[in-house]
């Protein structure tokens, strides 16, 4: 009797589970009508589109006169408005919250800040992000705050704080006088916004940490200060060497990861090039010979205009020109990049901006320096996404990509300012905020 007992227990167990595989759950269905289309791919707007999404997953995209609505499906209307992808910031600190220089500007979020507090306003900094529109974020590096851009990233996925995806860069590598905290006495071993190492072996081995507790990509300073030399130049200090670069370049492309590396001009960026950099950071001085070999290589430029118009020290004083020669030489860097055809991608460094300013400030600079509206929008749309091997995902409204979307009530095509109010925001198939009339 009992081996009859487990014989008809095992066989009810299999039909039941033969039963489920033949009548799998259904994802929901939402539609929405979008009445100005730009797909974040497509070289033009598309007018009076549906949009049906399978979960978080876009299914299909289609003219309203010939959509066919699901039975059941949400319909969210915003018909009166432009609708596009969601954005991407490629370059961001949510560690940092554009530090005024009279309350302690960057060292007092190392020496004083807790962790724990800087962790909060963190939270706070992805959140505005999403408010905003930009559902994805390449954060480049936590400026003395160690791994926690993991955790931030871990609570995002694990729903526990609102937040855009976020690709992550850890603590970042620089060398030995290439990074704050500086400036204090030198028997002190003050602590450090990133991880500084000597040599090839040092430089290997902090890639290697960095990428094995976490990191998406590595960041790498290949220039710290910059002045006004002698001949009116903008002059920048390199830091690592060629080889230190491909020492990190060789082992996080054998992860299969990117190194971003921050430089301003001169040599340390000549030196990132050499060393098979996959982005360049700002590059405010980028001479014919960069332009020619980042062609050459594939390397991507994010060039993070905005940063270059805030705070700027009085113009008598060193400090000030120097940051009126960074503006200057980067105007005429931006339109030979983006002539010559370098891929270029939308970043803010936002967080050495203020997270209470807009990030699409960033749109307007690109476009006053010569880059058409919707090249503007697919630099921080598809192109993003490419850069971050996640093409056909994020950066569009396509069938299979995420069902990330925004919506502003004006069009960004004729005023690239409008992208500073986005009044709709769905991540992830989600409406996290819903604003239009």
């Amino acid at each position: 009797m009992k081996n009859s007992y487990w014989v008809f227990f095992f066989a009810v167990v299999i039909c039941c589970s033969a039963e489920e595989n033949r009548s799998p759950v259904l994802h929901p269905f939402t539609a929405i009508r979008a009445g100005v289309l730009i797909d974040g791919k497509s070289d033009s707007p598309r007018h009076n589109q549906v949009i049906i999404l399978r979960g978080n997953r876009i299914e299909s995209v289609s003219d309203a006169a010939t959509a066919k609505i699901p039975a059941g499906a949400d319909v969210i209307d915003l018909s009166h408005a432009t609708v596009l992808p969601g954005l991407i910031d490629s370059h961001t600190h949510i560690f940092l919250q554009g530090e005024d220089p009279a309350q302690g500007g960057y060292d007092i979020n190392i020496l004083k800040y807790p962790l724990a507090l800087r962790a909060a306003r963190a939270t706070v900094s992805v959140r505005r992000a999403l408010e905003q529109g930009f559902t994805t974020l390449r954060d480049l590096e936590t400026e003395g705050a160690g791994y926690g851009d993991i955790g931030i990233k871990e609570a995002i996925e694990g729903g526990y704080i609102p937040g855009p995806r976020l690709f992550v860069s850890t603590r970042a590598i620089s060398s030995t006088g290439g990074y704050p905290l500086e400036g204090y006495a030198p028997e002190l071993d003050m602590p450090t916004g990133a991880q500084l190492i000597d040599g090839p072996v040092e430089a290997r081995k902090a890639a290697r940490e960095q990428l094995s507790h976490g990191a998406d990509w590595i960041k790498v300073y290949m220039t710290h200060r910059s002045w006004v030399g002698k001949n009116g130049e903008l002059v920048s200090q390199p830091t690592l060497t060629v080889e230190e670069l491909k020492a990190i370049v060789d082992e996080t492309h054998g992860w299969g990861k990117k190194v971003a590396c921050h430089a301003y001009g001169g040599i340390g960026l000549h030196r990132a090039l050499d060393g098979g950099c996959d982005s360049i950071e700002h590059g405010l001085d980028l001479d014919d010979a960069a332009i020619a070999q980042m062609l050459k290589q594939g390397t991507w430029y994010c060039p993070t205009l905005s940063a270059y118009y805030h705070d700027w020290a009085p113009a008598d004083t060193p400090e000030g020109e120097r940051d009126r020669k960074r503006a200057s030489v980067h105007e005429v860097s931006f339109p030979k990049a983006l002539h010559a055809g370098v891929k270029i991608v939308f970043g803010t460094d936002i967080g050495g901006i203020p997270w209470s300013e807009p990030i699409a400030q960033e749109f307007p600079h690109m476009v006053d320096l010569g880059m058409a509206p919707m090249g503007a929008i697919k630099s921080a749309t598809s192109r993003a996404a490419e850069m971050l091997e996640r093409q056909g995902q994020l950066g569009t409204i396509l069938p299979g990509a995420y069902a990330d979307i925004v919506a502003v009530s004006g069009d960004p095509l004729s005023d690239i300012k409008t992208l500073q109010n986005v009044q709709f925001v769905m991540k992830d198939g989600k409406v996290f905020m819903n604003e239009i009339k």
